[in-house]
Formats: structure tokens, C-alpha cells, sequence
């Protein structure tokens, strides 16, 4: 009865293992490096271990029996499990192991998604096992999301300062207001003044960013989102305005479905930063992906 497992038995289920990858014992031979009757030996072997008959060998050929069939896919997930312990093993003696959650506001520019990406191939380099576990979601989300063990980091924009938490300013996004090929606006040569912005509806954010160049008090919001998408859509709707990152906006400007609104007049810039724990930023994973944020965004290292 096969009532625990041996060096002996996983020897013995590796060959088997190997005859039915070779469809037979014959082509087994070359693979393994061994005489057919020293493999037959070790498939009787087995067989007298488990106390069944695996397979069918003989002048009809090879062929696996029900409970061979059956057999042959719990060894491979056996000597697969094997397989992931002895890289696990190995793992352990690496300088970095865990798992690095990242939290990201989505739709940055493409310059700064590269450099991001820049810096994890970086860090790929270093002695590391390390999983990535990455996850956009909204300025409040990633916040929270740092301070609740979520995410080890987050890049996005923050309109407040937590204590307890470190704030790395990274980059910045420049806000343009946009409106529609819908637009009462959209044909109009001349810019109109903040005071003729506020008679038209905005679609405005559920979170807040920092002050504009020339604050509007008296908007019309009538529609709320805290997706750039979504707010995209409204604008192209011909109904609302809205603010849009420039580099974002781009490519719907180009194709005249959007326009820009005083765009000298009332952009402006939002900052980006790193954020994470105070306490956390010693942490070596932390550490060392800090460090090459910091080479890729060309920020002094000990700012990071």
C-alpha cells in the first residue's frame, strides 16, 4: 500500500512519467539513459508500490489503464509541487523576496508610464524574487489604500497631507478645459471671459485637485465622475466642459472632436507624487523600487 512517499518512489514516477511522455518503454531508452528491462524493473516497482497495475507493456504495445491514467496526472502535479519547492528554496537566499503592491491613478503620460516602466525593468535586474501587484484606481482610493496596507506605493495626484505618510512630488500634469464639436464654444474665435465660462455646465470630479489659475466659484456642475473616460464622453457629448489632461486630450483635439478653452488663460498644472508609509520606506523592496524611481524620474535619492 502506498502510504507515504520516498526519494526511491519519486525516482520510480519520474521514469514511469517518462515512458508515457515516450508513448512506450522502448522510446523511453534514450531519454532516460537506461537498458527497457531496467525500466520495466522500475515500472513493476511501482506498481508493486501503489498496488495496481499502471500500465498494459507487452507485444500489443503500451498502453495506460484507467488507474494509470488516473495516476500519471496526480505524479505530475506532484513532481510539479516538487518543482515550485525547490524554486521557492532557491528563492530564499535572495536579497529581495515578498510581493510590491503599486497603486496607480491611470491615464499619466506616456513619458511617465515609460519612466515607471523603466524602473521596474531596473529592479528586475536586482537580486530579487519579487511579485508585482499592480492596480489603478482613484486619488482617494490610493490614499486610503496606502494607508490600509493596500498598496506599499502609490503615483497620483493628492490634495491633502496625511500624517504618517511621505509625499514625493514626481512630475506634473497640465488641466486644460475642453469642450465639445457640440459646443456653443466650440466655434467661437475669441476666448470668453471666467465670468461667461460659468453660464455653461461642467461635468467636475468627485475628488478635489488644486486650485485653478482663476478659480470659477459659480460653475454649473451638473454632472460628476471620477473617471477621465467618463468625463471625456460628456465633453464630446457638445454639453458639458470640463477639465482634461492635456497629453490625454491630445488625440481628440487632433481629430477636431474637442477644443481647448483659454488654454494660456486657465491651465494649469497638477503635481504628481510617490506616496507611501513613513515606516514602510525602509522596508528593502520599498527601498531599493525607490531607488530606482528615482534614477528614472531623475529625483535626488534621498528625497525617495
Amino acid at each position: 500500500m502506498f502510504s507515504n512517499t520516498t526519494d526511491l518512489d519519486l525516482r520510480l514516477i519520474r521514469v514511469f512519467l517518462a515512458v508515457v511522455d515516450a508513448r512506450g518503454i522502448t522510446a523511453a531508452e534514450s531519454s532516460l539513459g537506461v537498458r527497457q528491462s531496467t525500466i520495466s524493473t522500475h515500472l513493476a516497482a511501482l506498481e508493486a508500490r501503489v498496488g495496481f497495475t499502471l500500465c498494459e507493456r507487452g507485444r500489443g504495445g503500451f498502453r495506460l489503464t484507467s488507474k494509470g491514467e488516473r495516476f500519471a496526472a496526480t505524479a505530475r502535479a506532484l513532481i510539479a509541487a516538487t518543482s515550485d519547492f525547490v524554486a521557492h528554496v532557491r528563492d530564499i537566499d535572495r536579497k529581495l523576496v515578498g510581493t510590491l503592491s503599486i497603486g496607480l491613478i491611470g491615464q499619466a503620460p506616456l513619458v511617465e508610464n515609460a519612466r515607471l516602466a523603466e524602473a521596474i525593468g531596473t529592479f528586475r535586474k536586482r537580486d530579487q524574487a519579487v511579485r508585482f501587484s499592480m492596480k489603478v484606481a482613484s486619488p482617494q482610493e490610493l490614499e486610503e489604500g496606502v494607508v490600509n496596507n493596500q498598496f506599499d506605493l502609490a503615483l497620483g495626484y493628492f490634495w491633502h497631507r496625511v500624517p504618517g505618510l511621505l509625499y514625493t512630488p514626481l512630475f506634473s500634469e497640465k488641466q486644460t478645459i475642453y469642450c465639445g464639436r457640440g459646443h456653443p464654444l466650440f466655434h467661437e474665435a475669441r476666448p470668453p471671459s471666467a465670468e461667461a465660462l460659468q453660464d455653461y455646465e461642467w461635468v467636475w470630479r468627485t475628488y478635489p485637485v488644486p486650485e485653478e489659475n482663476i478659480p470659477l466659484t459659480g460653475r454649473r456642475v451638473t454632472a460628476n465622475t471620477d473617471s477621465i473616460e467618463a468625463a471625456t464622453i460628456l465633453i464630446l457629448s457638445g454639453g458639458h466642459l470640463g477639465y482634461l489632461p492635456a497629453h490625454y486630450a491630445e488625440a481628440f483635439e487632433q481629430r477636431g472632436l474637442v477644443r481647448a478653452i483659454g488654454r494660456e488663460a486657465f491651465s494649469f498644472d497638477v503635481p504628481f507624487h510617490l506616496l507611501m508609509k513613513r515606516r514602510a520606506a525602509d522596508r528593502p523592496i520599498v527601498k531599493a523600487f525607490s531607488a530606482d524611481l528615482a534614477s528614472a524620474f531623475d529625483v535626488e535619492a534621498g528625497r525617495l
